[in-house]
């Protein structure tokens, strides 16, 4: 089969590798597409530390289950099912007893511990497999299962107030589709970004503003949300929050931050947040709203052979939205 592996930092390349068998409790699927996350390019650049020689990126992975390990229960040939960042969990710890499963000392992780759907062929436990929802189609809306999951937790993590008013730092795959969460409950979406393209789709999707991320917004926020990995933003957002505003940082890479000021950045009550992976039940919950309301993908598609050119696009910033690899 067709995949991409990264070989050591910096490098991907595209190898012929034999279609994975499934473990007893794995599906094996035919992905249809996968979705281009900044996640891969951390693994890439090496921002991340490799787990697994020779990865096979993507954990944003559509398809149809085409095997079934011969201890799974609940799947059928033919279904759809979604593989997504969160593969593993330990199940018995503090965090998971507690329904915190994103904090799990032991979790494991699609494109960083095992292979993932940069390639035709992919496997993924069944019980960390999303069944997809009928009225999303594959082709666009891959990158629901982690630039849409992170988003909604992100959402959460901020305590946006109802009617309350959002600042959205970097607007690419993540942000844009949090940006129709956060309308969709009445919020007044301010977006603070690099590139006309991201500005002018922010404006097309309803947000009240759009300008620079150093800018400050037109009015002051109850909640922010950082989606760039660019530690310098941290005291500006933190500066545009309102007494008690709460400032959610998404990525899971971020530059250093800079000294912060307690008057300036944290005094009044402000609130600095990370997010941290997901749970399985932040998974289902988002797709579900998100067929509910309509989330739309703005998706720029490229080939399965062309993963490559994806992700220096996405490095470069040459498009606005999400890449999915089809």
């Amino acid at each position: 089969m067709l995949a991409w592996q990264v070989t050591s930092p910096g490098e991907l390349r595209r190898a012929e590798l034999p279609v994975p068998q499934p473990a007893p409790d794995d599906l094996l699927v035919c992905v249809r597409a996968c979705g281009v996350c900044r996640t891969d390019l951390h693994v890439l650049d090496g921002d991340l530390p490799p787990h697994r020689s020779s990865v096979v990126p993507g954990h944003e992975a559509v398809g149809e289950v085409v095997a079934i390990g011969s201890a799974v229960a609940g799947w059928a040939m033919g279904d759809m099912a979604g593989i997504a960042w969160l593969r593993h969990t330990c199940g018995t710890c503090a965090d998971c007893r507690a329904g915190r499963e994103n904090l799990c000392r032991d979790s494991r992780y699609t494109g960083w511990d095992a292979d993932g759907g940069y390639a035709e062929y992919a496997t993924v436990p069944a019980d960390y497999a999303y069944p997809w929802p009928s009225g999303l189609d594959p082709a666009t809306d891959a990158p629901l299962l982690c630039a849409g999951i992170i988003g909604y937790r992100a959402l959460r993590r901020a305590e946006l107030p109802p009617g309350g008013v959002l600042g959205l730092y970097g607007f690419g795959g993540s942000a844009h589709l949090t940006a129709q969460l956060a309308l969709a409950a009445g919020a007044r979406v301010h977006v603070l970004t690099r590139g006309d393209d991201a500005r002018r789709l922010a404006l097309e999707l309803g947000c009240a503003s759009a300008s620079d991320a150093y800018d400050a917004p037109p009015e002051p926020l109850n909640s922010a949300i950082l989606f760039a990995p660019v530690g310098d933003l941290v005291p500006v957002a933190l500066g545009a929050l309102r007494p008690s505003g709460t400032l959610a940082v998404a990525g899971i890479h971020l530059t250093d931050i800079p000294p912060l000021s307690y008057q300036r950045h944290l005094f009044h009550e402000r609130t600095l947040r990370t997010v941290e992976a997901n749970t399985r039940q932040d998974g289902r919950e988002f797709l579900a709203e998100a067929a509910r309301i309509g989330v739309r993908v703005h998706a720029v598609r490229y080939g399965l052979d062309e993963a490559d050119r994806a992700l220096a696009d996405l490095r470069d910033g040459r498009f606005a939205g999400a890449a999915v690899l089809s």
